[in-house]
């Protein structure tokens, strides 16, 4: 039986708008699991939401929030995580579509905000892709040269902003097509979860850029504490799918468990475990609403936080659950794959290594709550 969306008001708040077409992303997510293909229903799903649109900049179409930071990111950290229950796969491209709005709303020229425009009023999802084999992607003289590895959404996305090396200088944006099924290989990926990231090869080899085609200058996208504090919004996915674990495992459990003071100790320790990562993926997004300095070590001290919580819930939701938590097309079995999988985010011991070096230099916490 399909579940339709719930109608949405043209000016429904964005949380409601994602909680709206959660349920369709769910099941579709089951369909696009057993049978891996660019999820181009739960993309269209979104799109016709109007949430490809919320956080692409004001002269786009974007939300205005008045020029409060805060509520956009908290805003933002809410939809994150709703998208991310229902599906981790497209919560992982809806989150590198975001990446690519705020890119654009960082750097682009009002010409090439008109040209977002237009392609966001044909429902247009971008990816960014920055991850490369070696020798890496060269711009050489206007022609590119090499490929993006893990690239998700590769040959289904629209458009992708790419970093590129020039023959001088730091490092460029570069907007490319990222829909030429013939530039993707997908053959390698072939994984136990977030099957439909589609997070393959794409050859880039022969593109020509265009003067339009590059967004801001060279470095910009190495900023920071830009850059590094950005990890929070892919940590609010991964939340997303911790607190589904929790759900599930929650009705999963009968009266015979609930009763049980063992098993709610665990399920307590789970339900401990989500929230501390929540808090934290949420003080990350203040962080990065308020441009902090110590926003780059807070994101990475993040990502171990949730990492772990992922590990815990996933154990005690096992452990909690047994044999069925297993199960092919169990919702528990999916969660628990895709979560495997989106945590193994590159360099997670050197980010660690990074925020403790911070940490032992002072209290990143804030200056309201210093320990030291």
């Amino acid at each position: 039986m399909s579940v339709a969306p719930s109608p949405i008001a043209d000016d429904a708040h964005p949380t409601a708008r994602a909680e709206a077409v959660a349920p369709r992303l769910m099941e579709l997510g089951a369909r696009y699991d057993a049978a891996p293909v660019f999820p181009i229903d739960s993309m269209q799903c979104l799109a016709a939401a109007g949430l490809h649109r919320c956080f692409a900049p004001v002269a786009c179409g974007g939300l205005d929030f008045g020029g409060d930071e805060d509520a956009w990111h908290l805003c933002l950290f809410d939809v994150l995580r709703i998208i991310g229950r229902a599906d981790l796969s497209v919560g992982r491209l809806y989150e590198g579509h975001v990446n690519a709005m705020i890119l654009f709303d960082h750097f682009a020229t009002a010409s090439q905000k008109h040209s977002l425009d237009q392609r966001l009023d044909v429902g247009a999802f971008y990816g960014m892709w920055a991850t490369e084999p070696p020798p890496g992607v060269k711009m050489v003289g206007r022609k590119l040269q090499g490929a993006k590895s893990f690239a998700t959404g590769a040959g289904g996305l629209a458009h992708a902003i790419i970093t590129v090396q020039p023959e001088d200088g730091a490092r460029q944006l570069v907007v490319v097509a990222a829909d030429d099924a013939a530039r993707a290989h997908l053959s390698q990926w072939r994984v136990r979860g977030m099957r439909a990231t589609g997070s393959g090869l794409y050859d880039l080899t022969g593109m020509v850029v265009a003067p339009e085609d590059m967004l801001g200058g060279p470095g910009d996208y190495d900023r920071e504490p830009l850059f590094t504090t950005g990890a929070w919004r892919f940590t609010a996915v991964q939340l997303g799918g911790i607190e589904a674990l929790l759900i599930e495992t929650r009705a999963a459990m009968s009266d015979m468990a609930r009763g049980d003071p063992v098993q709610r100790a665990k399920f307590a320790d789970a339900v401990a475990a989500t929230r501390t990562a929540y808090l934290w993926v949420r003080e990350a997004a203040l962080r990065a609403a308020r441009n902090d300095s110590d926003g780059p070590a807070f994101a990475r001290m993040t990502r171990g936080v949730v990492e772990r919580a992922a590990l815990d819930v996933m154990e005690l939701a096992a452990r909690i659950v047994g044999t069925r938590s297993a199960m092919d097309g169990q919702r528990i079995d999916k969660i628990s794959r895709d979560l495997s999988l989106y945590l193994r985010q590159g360099g997670p011991d050197y980010a660690r290594d990074q925020a403790a070096l911070a940490w032992l230099d002072h209290d990143a916490w804030g200056a309201e709550d210093l320990l030291w």
